[in-house]
């Protein structure tokens, strides 16, 4: 029986993630068609699963208008789907070669890079469509200035093989400044004076990103904002101004799994002096006593301690170093052994790390 179990494992590569390929889909057809009864089309962001075509092509099968990606890596992963490409993070003009040759779309803020754009779309026969940033106050990306905003226009209405598509903003992501009916209806009237001034119609004005869908739940986004940045929201189905989730949306499209490969009983404060741990911070403990110790086959270089809830919450993730992550079950009422299994809840970032290691088995469902 015992050899039968520890073939059972073996045929099982740990830690394993869990992907739900049908929930995923069921998430974006659930925000497409919320969001295309208010005329706004779906980007759906391929980054925190690194452009795995497998489970960009469960999000196609939602119907996402745009599949978006902020490493111009991950979009090479996905050249063969047909769907428009867009590339998230601002152009290096270093990868100008492959950002025109892989995406369609990019997000830019400056000139520089549009016109190091222009020179190798004309190398390469292409159009290049641009959508320019516009800084609501969030302070990561983005022209800050509408006269700056208006002369960027000026420049890149003049540039070959360039086609403006349109303008855009971000969110949340680094100032965590939340999307509102006053912030995002300046990027609204920011069109109408470029339209207005320059003559033109702009096909795209980008409202953020899974923070915009509160906007889109109570029906206040701003009308005119036609297109919205998805990621989080499509992989765990919640908005991420305030962290809800979206009604009829599945939350647990990931799992994590790990083996234990130990179980003690140990004091709650290490012995001896105490220096720097393995990545230079100096640890703190208190004294709990004796606890019962289980130790599990994965570490910081596969994903981010603070990015992963146990699924039997009587667990305590203690800690972990690169290789190990050091869970305390004193309180569990299931018997854990060596050889045995923990699950796990991920959060953006967990499944991000996850989906970034090579040391993680993926397998879909």
């Amino acid at each position: 029986m015992a050899n039968s179990t520890h073939r059972k494992l073996a045929e099982s590569r740990y830690p394993r993630l869990e992907i739900s390929l049908d929930k995923i889909r069921h998430n974006a057809e659930t925000l497409v068609s919320m969001c295309r009864r208010r005329g706004i089309r779906v980007a759906g962001v391929t980054k925190a699963f690194c452009g795995h075509a497998v489970i960009a092509r469960a999000m196609v099968a939602g119907g996402i208008d745009v599949i978006a990606d902020s490493r111009i890596e991950n979009l090479k992963r996905l050249r063969d789907i047909k769907l428009p490409k867009m590339l998230l993070r601002l152009p290096m003009i270093s990868q100008v070669s492959e950002v025109v040759e892989y995406a369609d779309i990019s997000l830019n803020s400056e000139i520089e890079t549009i016109r190091a754009l222009s020179a190798e779309a004309s190398l390469q026969a292409r159009t290049h469509q641009v959508v320019l940033m516009f800084d609501l106050g969030d302070l990561r990306e983005g022209i800050i200035d509408q006269s700056e905003m208006l002369r960027a226009v000026v420049d890149t209405l003049q540039l070959e093989r360039i086609t403006l598509a349109g303008i855009g903003a971000n969110l949340t992501c680094f100032g965590g400044v939340i999307p509102t009916q006053a912030n995002l209806a300046r990027l609204v009237e920011l069109k109408g004076t470029i339209e207005q001034r320059f003559d033109i119609e702009l096909d795209i004005v980008s409202g953020g990103n899974s923070s915009s869908l509160h906007l889109v739940e109570q029906e206040a986004m701003p009308v005119g904002i036609n297109q919205l940045r998805l990621g989080e929201a499509i992989v765990l189905g919640r908005e991420t101004a305030f962290g809800r989730q979206i009604m009829g949306t599945d939350a647990d499209c990931f799992k994590l799994t790990a083996e234990i490969i130990e179980i003690k009983d140990k004091p709650s404060i290490p012995t001896g002096e105490l220096g720097l741990d393995s990545y230079g911070n100096r640890p703190s403990f208190v004294d709990r006593g004796t606890r019962r110790r289980a130790i599990c086959a994965i570490g910081k270089q596969d994903v981010v301690p603070e990015s992963i809830v146990p699924e039997d919450g009587d667990i305590v993730i203690l800690g972990a170093s690169s290789d190990h992550l050091i869970l305390d079950i004193t309180q569990c009422k299931r018997a854990y052994h060596v050889g045995g299994l923990v699950s796990f809840k991920l959060t953006y970032a967990g499944i991000l790390s996850c989906m970034t290691s090579e040391y993680v088995s993926k397998h879909f469902g």
